[in-house]
């Protein structure tokens, strides 16, 4: 397909980008270590973190884990929330040639497990809220070096020993826990600092991070990011953010809210990625599900960006402290990882004057890949036009083209596009037609100025609040249940969360309680994950071969 969508670019984005401005995105992130060394990289709790601290911190975790033994290529688990910790792990990581595995911090034990052994992860930086569940999992792993931050110091005396306090003994955040061997991130890094960092050579074609992602089997694979990639899509989404941001007065730092969790592809790139080229600040919130404590932090900034899902507007708009914090000086609004709703755009743009952007990716895309231009005023219905760089045409079920004002499935291709899927060759082959375009599993239009809309989806996928929940995952563990017969899992509306995984199961045992399996699924499944409605039936509707068939439990559209 013709790249039909440049004639309709805002003034002054580029048709192309350069994915190799950086040799790497350490190279991309020592840059801004020393360019804006002077400046605050990330707040947190009110605490500034300087981009020269940054660098000085990573290059001491940087010479701690080589002092491990760890050599490039070997892969290093992340589970935190935003804390400052994650930013500095992920600078030393990604220096030393090592390899960021993204791990959500609420992940079940078994969630875990599967992550830990499939990327053969050999260290892992965990905070201490979450070192419980490691525990229960690491000796069935290849983890050996294990280091256990917290969320109060690195905030210095005496406000970083009464945030412990508060977390560990009044809010009872952090579980028992015993793991023989591990070191405390705040000891790493001061042993690291009386070490030597010897810099390896990092290609742009080398692994730069494993984004797992779940598949139509439900079992989650790792997306092979590189360097390069990952590099890309930052200039990508710095050129097609440019238009909006331009609107700061001169010699204006950037500051972006960081709430969307940093070990999510979105806030990964878009949030830290994007705002260390820029040179901008972030601001770490640890837990968006507080509302108001997350708007009782905005409060103290003067707010210019902010990446978010339509559920985290929603959810602030609704708030009676929103008003508390002053948006009028947001210039970047960018909706990503589910579709934005036209109800609560419009009541964002009237609330604070800024619009928000939908967007579309994929952790196989960096994530950026579609995206409406920031220059708009309006709510558009689409998920916008491809980035630079980027080709995109649609194709049916053989791969063939379908033509403009056709429904196809969209496939892209561009040099933030994956590797492949961790040592998943088959997985990879099906993943991609055969001239290199990635099939998204989206099926969409694409209209005479190059806006592309979504109008279903290829796969069962279930997208709740932006997190990808595969049904095949959900119905395998609900069946692990000794209770539970048969069980199929499909996604209906949510006014929360854009969708909802409701669970219709058949009992094998009739004493079967609601309760019982919730309880049951609550300790296999993280909380995205978990239905939010059970329904209990005879039998589930079935092909001539006994196939469930999920689309005749899904509501009607």
């Amino acid at each position: 397909m013709q790249r039909i969508w440049l004639a309709n670019y805002p003034a002054g984005v580029p048709a192309d980008i350069d994915p190799d401005l950086f040799a790497n995105t350490g190279a991309l992130l020592e840059r801004s270590f020393t360019a804006f060394a002077a400046r605050p990289a990330f707040a947190f709790m009110g605490h500034r973190t300087s981009y020269a601290q940054w660098g000085q911190q990573s290059t001491a975790f940087a010479a701690y884990l080589q002092s491990l033994g760890l050599k490039p290529g070997d892969r290093v688990a992340l589970m935190m929330p935003n804390v400052p910790q994650y930013p500095v792990a992920v600078a030393a990581v990604l220096r030393a040639g090592l390899v960021v595995v993204n791990v959500n911090p609420l992940y079940t034990p078994r969630e875990l497990e599967h992550q830990l052994k499939d990327s053969g992860a050999v260290a892992i930086v965990i905070l201490e809220n979450f070192a419980h569940t490691l525990q229960q999992v690491i000796g069935h792993t290849a983890v050996r070096h294990v280091v256990v931050a917290s969320m109060g110091e690195t905030l210095g005396f005496p406000l970083g020993a009464i945030v412990n306090y508060v977390v560990r003994h009044k809010k009872r955040l952090v579980p028992r826990w015993s793991l023989p061997g591990h070191v405390r991130w705040s000891h790493a890094v001061r042993a690291g600092a009386g070490l030597t960092f010897t810099a390896p050579r990092i290609g742009a074609t080398d692994v730069a991070l494993l984004q797992y992602t779940g598949g139509t089997t439900g079992v989650a694979k790792g997306a092979t990011l590189t360097h390069r990639n990952i590099v890309a899509n930052i200039v990508q989404s710095a050129a097609w953010y440019a238009p909006a941001l331009k609107q700061l007065p001169e010699g204006t730092q950037l500051n972006t809210i960081c709430a969307l969790p940093l070990y999510h592809i979105f806030a990964f790139t878009v949030i830290m990625m994007l705002s260390a080229y820029e040179g901008g600040m972030m601001i770490l919130i640890p837990n968006p599900r507080d509302l108001q404590a997350t708007l009782k932090e905005l409060a103290k900034y003067e707010l210019h960006s902010f990446p978010a899902v339509n559920t985290l507007f929603n959810g602030l708009l609704n708030h009676p402290d929103f008003d508390r914090v002053n948006w009028r000086t947001l210039k970047l609004c960018v909706g990503g990882g589910m579709a934005v709703q036209e109800a609560v755009a419009q009541r964002w743009l009237q609330r604070t004057g800024c619009p928000i952007c939908e967007g579309y990716g994929l952790s196989e895309t960096s994530p950026s890949a579609i995206c409406n231009p920031t220059d708009t005023d309006r709510y558009t219905g689409t998920i916008g036009m491809p980035l630079p760089s980027t080709e995109l045409k649609l194709v049916d079920d053989a791969g063939n083209d379908v033509p403009p004002g056709q429904p196809g499935e969209i496939a892209l291709r561009g040099p933030q596009v994956m590797r492949g899927y961790w040592n998943r060759p088959d997985e990879t082959a099906k993943a991609f037609t055969a001239d290199g375009f990635l099939r998204t599993g989206d099926i969409g239009v694409i209209d005479d100025r190059g806006y592309v809309t979504i109008v279903d989806r290829k796969k069962d996928m279930i997208l709740v609040s932006g997190f990808n929940v595969y049904p095949n995952e959900v119905e395998g563990v609900a069946v692990m249940h000794p209770g539970v017969l048969e069980a199929a899992a499909v996604g209906v509306p949510d006014a929360a969360s854009g969708e909802a995984v409701k669970l219709f199961v058949v009992k094998k045992d009739p004493a079967l309680t609601e309760a019982q399996l919730r309880d049951f699924l609550h300790e296999q499944l993280t909380g995205y994950k978990r239905p939010k409605y059970i329904e209990f039936r005879t039998e589930l509707p079935k092909t001539p071969v006994g196939k469930i068939l999920r689309r005749e439990l899904r509501p009607p559209q």
